[in-house]
């Protein structure tokens, strides 16, 4: 079986929604099931297919994330040794030599990764970039922009 890295805090997170989709929205679905199937007639009954539709998806999100976390590797960055270098799992900041521009990105596993927060997939030209580098490299990242030219500044195992 293949191996998928994620970190610590989007295993968590997974578990918390695997919980809640198993503890509260399964009984939730089951019950408006059981309500709509007392309103009739099942053919014509549009809060029973609702009901349905939506126990089918709950189920298919609950066996992805049972999926995703049998095959995750966990890596928790906070129990390597720190070396300066970048590696999954580590936040860096980096500076746009160009722009002077500094971002800080942690290097996450493709299902943990929303740009908003900060968090990008190991897979993404960036972070395919900054890689096995160290504190103080200025790193060239193919992007589909055209090339750009960053310095790492500081890399941190939190």
């Amino acid at each position: 079986m293949t191996k998928y890295p994620m970190t610590l805090q989007g295993a968590r997170a997974l578990e918390e929604e695997l919980k809640h989709l198993k503890t509260v929205m399964r009984p939730k679905i089951t019950a408006d099931i059981a309500t709509a199937r007392e309103l009739g007639d099942l053919k014509e009954n549009a809060e029973y297919h609702a009901a349905r539709e939506q126990q089918g998806m709950s189920e298919a999100r609950i066996r992805d994330i049972e999926g995703r976390l049998s095959g995750a590797q966990i890596i928790d960055v906070t129990t390597i040794p720190y070396s300066g270098k970048v590696f999954f799992g580590t936040t860096v900041d980096i500076v746009n030599v160009e722009t002077d521009e500094t971002v800080t990105y942690q290097i996450v596993g493709e299902d943990e990764a929303d740009l908003k927060q900060g968090k990008i997939s190991v897979t993404s030209p960036i972070a395919r970039g900054l890689v096995g580098k160290e504190e103080g490299d200025v790193v060239v990242v193919h992007t589909p922009g055209g090339l750009i030219e960053y310095e790492i500044v500081e890399v941190r195992h939190i």
